[in-house]
């Protein structure tokens, strides 16, 4: 069976990347835009996207661009935004149904890409802005979607620690932008910074289907009526290493159950040989089950409602996420730290390693039954600027030794300590 690849080319500003499949009965399409975070650009970046959604200049009013939507076999469109290395990035989708299985008079191919081009190109406007009623409603839509970080704690524990990691640096900036910011732009101040992010951004369109390179840029330069020039290209995320003594920070709010999380730097990036290592790394201490932040901190030592890790090998950052009851902070922080040790002690039992290695493999295996995470795997290599075949991931996987991941855990650096606690005074004497 002849594996299939993607095909690449570029119209204009745009990298085009076609995956020939027929494999799936749809066409997936993402278009992702990228700009570097920026604090004077990031909450108009991310209002932009919502204000698109509303509307065209075909179909000017919400109803009728969801309608056209219903025309075409109802297919599916959205969008999400958030931050790849020192990126913020709005990534559009769009799936439709293949030609081949319903009785369409025209290429599904070329309108979802004459829709997806309009919504991202030719937007409603009025009197040479966006459109008010949008904008103010859109404003609303993105104040609550922020105000909705605080009511979940867990995200709003995860969200401050990297915040105040990151505190000097882009990174440190939330997707959704700032929320303070929002009441003060204008339908004409939104478009006229949407028109210089149409300037700046590196664009990425890609499309997986029963389709061709050549098929795609030519309905993609057609309709895709971006400003003139060469594609961009991403820089490499600064990589920075841990503080020499942790940080220590407690916030407190009206909440029942503490959230202690903890920011390390690795010192590794996707674009590192020894990247495969560090998933190995990770997967060990807290990303499945059988971990060991898993089995020690939440079953054996009953401290935690939960307690995992989380690996951004774009920025070469780790993770850690655990509910605890307040009272137990510092026997939680003690064995939390105790499991590190034991991975740079290299104290890896062949099940643990076995394990891991057999979860990240099927992981990566999985990718391949949906079109919308192959496209996302592929993504990840041209964001980061080093691009691994599933086939190459899975056997560097399989090739990490206890040894290895025992190495990755040297570098590994406990940078900031971040405790989510109630207002009482007395309830627990907080000690990094």
């Amino acid at each position: 069976m002849q594996t299939e690849v993607f095909q690449r080319g570029a119209v204009g500003r745009m990298r085009i990347h076609v995956l020939p499949t027929t494999r799936f009965k749809t066409f997936s399409l993402s278009l992702f835009a990228g700009i570097p975070l920026d604090e004077s650009k990031v909450t108009q970046v991310a209002l932009a996207p919502f204000v698109l959604r509303r509307g065209t200049k075909s179909y000017p009013e919400t109803i009728q661009f969801r309608e056209r939507l219903d025309e075409l076999y109802g297919a599916g469109f959205g969008f999400d935004i958030y931050k790849r290395g020192d990126y913020q990035v709005v990534q559009f989708k769009l799936d439709i149904i293949n030609d081949a299985f319903v009785s369409s008079s025209q290429s599904l191919l070329q309108e979802a890409l004459r829709f997806l081009g309009e919504a991202l190109t030719s937007p409603a406007l009025e009197q040479g802005a966006f459109t008010a009623k949008y904008v103010e409603s859109e404003k609303t839509t993105v104040q609550k979607r922020i105000e909705s970080i605080i009511n979940d704690k867990i995200r709003y524990a995860a969200e401050r620690c990297l915040e105040e990691m990151c505190r000097n640096e882009p990174y440190r900036l939330l997707a959704l932008g700032r929320k303070e910011e929002l009441p003060s732009i204008t339908p004409a101040t939104l478009y006229e910074s949407y028109r210089r992010w149409l300037d700046e951004a590196v664009f990425d369109l890609y499309v997986s289907g029963d389709t061709s390179l050549e098929q795609v840029s030519a309905w993609a330069g057609q309709y895709f009526d971006l400003p003139a020039g060469q594609p961009g290209d991403y820089r490499a995320a600064q990589i920075r290493s841990a503080a020499e003594e942790p940080r220590t920070v407690v916030e407190r709010l009206d909440v029942g159950q503490g959230k202690l999380n903890l920011g390390l730097r690795t010192g590794i990036a996707y674009t590192d040989d020894n990247y495969p290592d560090l998933l190995v790394y990770n997967g060990i201490l807290g990303a499945f089950p059988h971990s060991k932040l898993f089995i020690h901190v939440r079953e054996k030592a009953s401290l935690a409602y939960y307690a995992s890790s989380r690996l951004d090998g774009h920025k070469g950052l780790l993770t850690i996420q655990s509910g605890i009851e307040i009272a137990n902070y510092e026997q939680a922080l003690r064995i939390i730290r105790e499991q590190l040790e034991e991975m740079r002690a290299g104290h890896i039992d062949e099940q643990e390693l076995s394990k891991t290695k057999a979860m990240l493999v099927n992981q990566l295996k999985e990718i391949q039954d949906s079109a919308f995470e192959r496209i996302a795997f592929d993504y990840n290599g041209i964001v980061s600027g080093k691009q691994r075949s599933k086939e190459e991931l899975v056997a560097a996987i399989e090739a990490v030794t206890s040894e290895k991941a025992a190495a990755v855990a040297a570098g590994v650096g406990l940078d900031t300590i971040y405790f989510l606690r109630d207002l009482k005074e007395e309830a627990a004497h907080v000690q990094a």
